[in-house]
């Protein structure tokens, strides 16, 4: 599971990832790129999708 670790000074979390976290998202990833013929078409896709990451608890 994911876990997000707070900065000691404010600024941005930290996400650490599990491996199976990293799996799932190559996994989503290699699903959704081959419908697209080109870089820029995925990456506007991606850009409008958004990926949850489960938090552990």
């Amino acid at each position: 599971m994911a876990r997000i670790i707070e900065s000691t000074d404010g600024s941005r979390r930290i996400i650490k990832m599990s491996v199976e976290d990293i799996l799932s998202v190559v996994q989503d990833y290699q699903r959704i790129v081959p419908r697209f013929s080109t870089q820029e078409d995925a990456r506007n896709y991606l850009s409008d999708t958004v990926v949850y990451i489960p938090e552990e608890v």
